[in-house]
């Protein structure tokens, strides 16, 4: 589940106004000086400004209120207007486009700005207007220069793969890519043009279809950047903003060098490069590669997201038709791109991130800074991992030494793949390990800000814990659970000041999981709330925040769904074809697959724990198969064998044939009417969906957003769906209840539609996104 929820975690990725005034410093000799006069329309430019240093001119970026730059229609407009005013100026012999924004050089187009069109025409329009406009930056007769510092990203680097020259800052900030796949979309200001020509056509394939970011050093050696500058340290300034002045500096200095001649924009290419461009100049060699980068786009997103197709059909129209027919048919499938709804769901996920990405209880009164973290298993050396890289001074404790090792092993390793990753060097991982502390006793929790648990999933240990926990701790720490299912008041029914009790529900694995549920009692305090949120923050999640109940959100909306998948094993579809039947609809991981995943014994006991509270709503299948695959050892990946059997290094995994006589012995009879793989999907999803519903009529949640980021980050709820009140939007609230009755005449109450999805299909007008 994780590696295709992550696909989307890639979404994340995304102070004063400068005014433009001449440099009032004594040119150097030698240099021509003009005294530019400041019109109006000089002075009321707000997002993008020049200066002109002897025969450069220094355009920057500065988009105002806003910690990065993005390209609006009014940074397009000032920057146009810049463009034609340092063309028309016979002094200025090339340009040096740059950020004033430490850690942003353009992050991207403003997706405002395509919201706000109501047609692809529109869009179209759009597309077209950025293609004129960096067509005159490449085909400029005066050499401009790009010097990047921070995110180059989507119409960022449309930008600067337009200019003649790149220089970047060899910084972990300084990244390069084309996310707009995530978005579902595709560059649409040349980029499929310019791309494939300056990498060659795997490389731009690579880049434009993951939309992953390139580090500044890997951008050196494919071509997609000319030089490299090393970032400078601390001085009279801060690192950042010398570091700034050194990268104009270089450029200034590229600048006139290309203008003069001195230095060349051609890049020599190595023997493999050459080797590549010439079999890609040949028509059945690129029909090859077409072909197998198709075949492997329609097996990753099984024809359920429109853009990665089409960013190969543009690409594949440049290379083959010529430059016109490629910029034509990029603006074309850009405008009808940001139509689909698959755009729009994924669209929707991102502004839900950033959204989830505030904390709402605003600043905690103080700052966790010590950690103590309960439990050094899978989930809690995971959240001491997520910790201590962000700096935050961590214990581990255990009860057993085996366990701590493991915990600490576990930590070190993951860390250790940054360094593989050259993510993180050897010293810095070192430096970060340095901040945690592994042991068996209650040492140092007196200095503890913050202490989460993560012991096993029993409510009488966690009391245990609790009080023990308690009798240690300073009185402004907070005793945060990770419990899965177990309501926060039950635990915190023990607690002296459940007011400093919350729940932080974290998923597996806690390093690449990118959610975190928060859960808040009637008593939680808002600075509690604030803190945990902080923390989270800090960790890098994604943070929804939801109220107290048995599974809170995200298991209570698995729970129906994973009763419905046993229901449909049990009426004699293999685990095989459920799977397929799954994954086909945009789940990332096959319905059997995430119980082997969960583990079967976990999911027993969440199903078992909500069957309790919730009575023979959540029933379905018979959790007496989970008990009989539990007693069998059959727990899922963990123990090597559920549903499917797991062993090392085996890829292609095969069905444990054991699984035979315990589907056989609670086999029950089919109804060829809601049997259908349309109708098993749909059980599936409708039940999921109906229960989130719920979640939101009851006040479980608080808006739809968390319950769509929740859904996607945390469950896997497929991205191009948006989640389930998103998809309840598009599908349709009337059609929704339909299908939920057609189900319900069969199986009875745990298909009952909640009375908001009923007043929704009541009522076309109503929408849970507006």
């Amino acid at each position: 589940m994780a590696a295709a929820v992550r696909a989307i975690g890639s979404l994340g990725r995304f102070t004063a106004a400068a005014k433009y005034s001449p440099s009032c410093r004594p040119p150097p000799a030698g240099y021509a000086c003009r005294n530019i006069s400041t019109s109006t329309a000089l002075q009321t430019r707000t997002h993008v400004s020049y200066d002109i240093k002897g025969d450069v001119a220094v355009v920057r970026f500065n988009t105002p209120n806003s910690k990065v730059n993005t390209l609006s229609k009014q940074l397009n407009s000032e920057f146009s207007e810049v463009m034609n005013e340092i063309w028309a100026n016979e002094a200025v012999k090339s340009a040096v486009l740059i950020s004033s924004k430490p850690g942003s050089f353009i992050a991207g187009a403003d997706i405002t700005m395509i919201e706000a069109c109501k047609t692809a025409q529109e869009v179209t329009q759009l597309s077209q207007e950025g293609q004129k406009m960096l067509e005159k930056i490449e085909q400029s007769p005066k050499p401009i220069v790009a010097a990047i510092s921070g995110s180059c990203l989507g119409g960022g680097l449309e930008v600067a793969i337009a200019c003649h020259y790149r220089i970047a800052t060899k910084d972990k900030k300084t990244v390069l890519g084309t996310p707009e796949v995530l978005l579902g979309l595709l560059p649409g200001a040349g980029g499929t043009q310019r791309l494939p020509k300056m990498v060659g056509l795997p490389a731009a394939f690579d880049m434009m279809l993951t939309g992953r970011n390139i580090r500044a050093d890997k951008a050196k050696k494919m071509g997609l950047v000319d030089q490299l500058v090393n970032p400078l340290g601390p001085g009279v300034k801060a690192p950042e903003a010398r570091t700034i002045e050194y990268l104009e500096e270089v450029a200034i200095g590229f600048a006139r060098g290309l203008a003069n001649r001195t230095v060349s924009s051609k890049r020599s290419k190595g023997l493999i490069q050459k080797i590549t461009d010439y079999a890609m100049a040949l028509p059945f060699v690129r029909q090859q590669v077409y072909k197998t980068v198709e075949s492997k786009v329609q097996k990753q997103t099984k024809g359920l997201y429109p853009a990665p197709l089409k960013i190969i059909e543009v690409v594949k129209t440049g290379l083959d038709q010529g430059r016109d027919a490629g910029y034509f048919t990029e603006s074309q499938n850009f405008g009808k791109l940001a139509m689909t709804k698959e755009s729009k769901a994924l669209v929707g996920l991102y502004r839900g991130q950033t959204h989830c990405k505030k904390n709402k209880f605003g600043a905690p009164q103080r700052e966790v800074r010590t950690l103590a973290v309960l439990g050094a298993g899978l989930m809690g050396a995971g959240i001491a991992q997520v910790s201590v890289d962000k700096g935050i001074k961590t214990i581990l404790k255990d009860t057993a030494q085996q366990g701590l090792d493991r915990g600490q092993q576990q930590i070190f390793k993951g860390l250790n793949s940054k360094v593989k990753k050259k993510s993180l060097t050897s010293f810095e991982r070192d430096s970060i390990l340095s901040s945690l502390t592994g042991q068996l006793d209650y040492k140092g929790f007196e200095k503890a800000d913050m202490v989460i648990e993560a012991v096993f999933e029993d409510i009488n240990i966690k009391h245990k814990v609790l009080k023990e926990v308690e009798a240690v701790i300073p009185p402004h720490c907070i005793f945060a659970s990770n419990t899965s299912a177990l309501p926060i008041s039950q635990i915190a029914s023990v607690s002296k000041r459940p007011e400093k009790v919350i729940g932080m529900h974290y998923f597996s694995p806690v390093d690449r999981m990118q959610l975190l549920e928060i859960i808040t009692t009637d008593k939680t305090s808002q600075d509690t709330a604030a803190s945990a949120v902080a923390v989270g923050l800090k960790q890098g999640k994604v943070v929804i925040v939801v109220k107290d109940g048995p599974g809170f959100y995200t298991t209570r909306c698995l729970g129906p769904m994973l009763a419905e998948v046993v229901r449909v094993l049990q009426e004699g579809i293999g685990p095989k074809k459920i799977d397929t039947i799954s994954t086909a609809f945009g789940f990332p991981v096959g319905a059997a697959t995430l119980i082997d995943e969960v583990g079967v014994d976990v999911a027993a006991h969440v199903a078992e724990d909500l069957g309790k509270a919730f009575g023979e709503r959540f029933g379905g299948g018979s959790i007496e198969l989970f008990k009989l695959m539990v007693q069998k050892g059959f727990l899922g990946r963990k123990t090597g064998k559920g549903f499917y059997v797991y062993q090392e290094g085996v890829k292609n995994r095969s069905v444990n044939s054991g699984m035979d006589e315990v589907l056989a012995r609670f086999q029950v009879p089919a109804n060829p009417e809601v049997c259908t793989e349309e109708d098993i999907q749909m059980r599936l999803v409708t039940r999921f969906v109906n229960e989130a519903a719920m979640c939101l009529q009851e006040g479980i949640l608080s808006n739809p957003v968390e319950g769509d980021i929740g859904a996607v980050f945390g469950l896997g709820f497929p991205p191009c769906l948006g989640g389930p009140f998103r998809y309840a939007d598009s599908y349709g609230a009337r059609e929704l209840v339909d299908k939920l009755r057609k189900y319900e005449a069969v199986y009875g109450c745990q298909f009952t539609p909640c009375q908001l999805l009923v007043d929704y299909a009541n009522n076309p007008s109503k929408k849970f996104h507006q």
